[in-house]
């Protein structure tokens, strides 16, 4: 994220308005709803985890134990018995 000046780009009379909320602190201006992404959309991680969930629910149907898959994936077994119970459910 990086910083603009409100001078060069808001007009005179909406800085003094702000001013009179926050004067001289730095300040955030959240993005519209339409604009915002989505966690991981930027970053390709929702996809690489999405691969991963397939590849666990794959060991899993061909007979990998839940602490077998833990081991290999890095993960604790409640996570893998939550990942493999999402999968089912979705009909991967």
């Amino acid at each position: 994220m990086s910083y603009r000046s409100a001078q060069k780009i808001l007009p005179q009379e909406l800085i003094e308005l702000i001013q009179q909320y926050v004067d001289g602190d730095f300040l955030y201006i959240p993005r519209k709803d339409e604009g915002r992404r989505k966690w991981g959309e930027g970053t390709g991680i929702r996809s690489e985890l999405a691969r991963r969930d397939t590849l666990i629910y794959e060991d899993h149907m061909r007979g990998m134990s839940m602490a077998g898959l833990a081991e290999k994936y890095f993960l604790s077994e409640k996570s893998i018995q939550r990942i493999v119970y999402r999968q089912r459910k979705s009909g991967s």
